[in-house]
């Protein structure tokens, strides 16, 4: 049985203020989220990304476990990262954790950029419903600073 989990919840919000046409976006958003199990517990996770009307999507595929499949929402979010800058921040996942905390659970990752492996880029989640969904969203939340500077430099 193959079971897949789509987010409605994740379309973009319209706000009642307009923005100026010379303003740009500093972040990119997370467009959507996608995770299927196959009846053989082969996994796929797809992480929808949009910036500036560009949708870039990372894909991950691997064998299911508890923990791996936490790897794989992470990666696959890295994936779509390493899309959208062309592979300029050159980012590698360190590990991801789940972690019970003030009753609630936390998806935690550590990555590294390639070029600058003593710094270490943590970001986290709090993943109740979905800590697949929630592994890639701490992705993004480890990576928001050297994004940032990516996006205002290029």
């Amino acid at each position: 049985m193959s079971s897949a989990v789509n987010h409605p919840d994740t379309a973009p919000v319209e706000s009642s203020h307009a923005e100026p046409a010379s303003v740009r976006r500093e972040r990119l958003s997370f467009g959507g989220f996608n995770f299927t199990r196959s009846p053989a517990g082969r996994c796929t996770a797809s992480v929808d990304l949009e910036y500036d009307g560009r949708r870039v999507t990372g894909i991950c595929e691997g064998q299911s476990s508890p923990i791996g499949d936490l790897r794989l929402g992470a990666e696959a979010a890295m994936n779509a990262i390493e899309r959208f800058t062309d592979g300029a921040l050159g980012l590698e996942l360190l590990g991801v954790k789940l972690v019970r905390a003030f009753d609630a659970n936390v998806i935690i990752v550590s990555c590294a950029q390639r070029s600058s492996r003593s710094t270490r880029l943590v970001g986290c989640y709090l993943a109740d419903r979905d800590s697949v969904r929630g592994a890639a969203l701490a992705v993004l939340n480890a990576t928001n600073r050297v994004l940032g500077n990516y996006l205002t430099t290029r």
